[in-house]
């Protein structure tokens, strides 16, 4: 995802080592991961909502409006061969 290589860690972690000390360290890797665990459950529900059948009242719409517009080009067709 972020091409973070070991001593951008390295610095990273330095920093914020220095600005929250060591007993803050903990707190900030738990909220972190808990962060991160929430944004991969949100995404993976997003795609499984992507990824599911419409329900069945949608599709006799598509399928109905599909069927109308169907009928309607070839009326149309047949009225310019005809005309």
């Amino acid at each position: 995802m972020f091409d973070v290589g070991l001593q951008e860690l390295v610095v990273i972690l330095v920093v914020v080592l220095i600005l929250f000390g060591p007993r803050k360290l903990p707190e900030i890797g738990r909220a972190i991961g808990k962060a991160l665990r929430e944004l991969r459950r949100s995404s993976q529900d997003f795609q499984e909502a992507i990824e599911q059948e419409p329900p069945e009242e949608i599709k006799k719409e598509v399928e109905k409006k599909l069927a109308e517009n169907i009928s309607r080009e070839s009326e149309d067709e047949e009225n310019s061969k005809s005309g």
